[in-house]
């Protein structure tokens, strides 16, 4: 229940804070007790010393916080999509509360998150977060020396990974936005009496959201098979 009890607090989907805390709870106890039975011989518990037993409490709970925080840091790879994006179109003003962090954040990156969140759960990529959970019994077993390498280096490469794959997503935006302000320095040499700030900013917008609609599908396309490609690799098939 440590294990599995950290991870569905920091999980997409499941552990947002606008979820009451006894529903958290109950969907962190109906895991323990199927996946239970199959990895109960794992556990060797000392009964007669409590000082084992927070030992390995303690392990469970930063393995579980170790999964729990991967996937959702993959999933910040949409808020820095959509705080890109914002930028080019002139919308990082435009703020509303994320519900997955609990805080302020581009409106546009609080769609693509909420979006994404949508698209897990109706593709069923939530059953493979079952999957990385299960597994995780075989790479990091309980009682056994707590890889702190391959933790460091599953962090790095989580984080990396994210804003790489926020960049890219928002790509399109990036090479919209250059082209577009080149070409408002341009005009604005050419007719200096004309007011390029009023009339590039909702073009700019409009022109963006066009995009957008265009390239939804195959944005959300790409952020799904990378999410895919990291609970594989938390779930590598035996």
């Amino acid at each position: 229940f440590a294990r599995i009890g950290a991870m569905v607090m920091l999980l997409p989907g499941f552990g947002e804070t606008n979820i009451p805390v006894r529903i958290r709870l109950a969907i962190a106890l109906g895991l323990t007790l199927l996946i239970l039975p199959l990895h109960r011989a794992a556990y060797h518990v000392d009964m007669t010393s409590m000082t084992p037993l927070l030992v390995m409490m303690i392990h469970e709970i930063i393995i579980g916080i170790v999964l729990g925080a991967t996937a959702r840091i993959t999933l910040s790879a949409l808020a820095v999509a959509g705080s890109v994006i914002a930028q080019q179109l002139g919308l990082g003003f435009a703020t509303t509360i994320d519900p997955t962090q609990g805080q302020q954040g581009a409106a546009i990156g609080n769609f693509l998150t909420i979006l994404g969140l949508t698209l897990l759960f109706a593709t069923d990529m939530h059953h493979l977060v079952i999957a990385a959970l299960n597994d995780s019994y075989v790479i990091f077993s309980p009682g056994a020396v707590m890889p702190s390498g391959d933790i460091a280096a599953l962090a790095t490469q989580a984080f990396t990974a994210a804003f790489k794959i926020g960049i890219q997503l928002s790509a399109p935006f990036i090479v919209f936005g250059i082209v577009f302000n080149l070409g408002l320095g341009v005009l604005a040499r050419l007719m200096p009496q004309m007011q390029v700030y009023f009339v590039g900013v909702p073009l700019s917008i409009f022109a963006g959201f066009l995009i957008l609609a265009a390239i939804l599908a195959t944005m959300m396309g790409t952020f799904l098979d990378y999410f895919g490609s990291v609970l594989h690799a938390l779930a590598p098939p035996s």
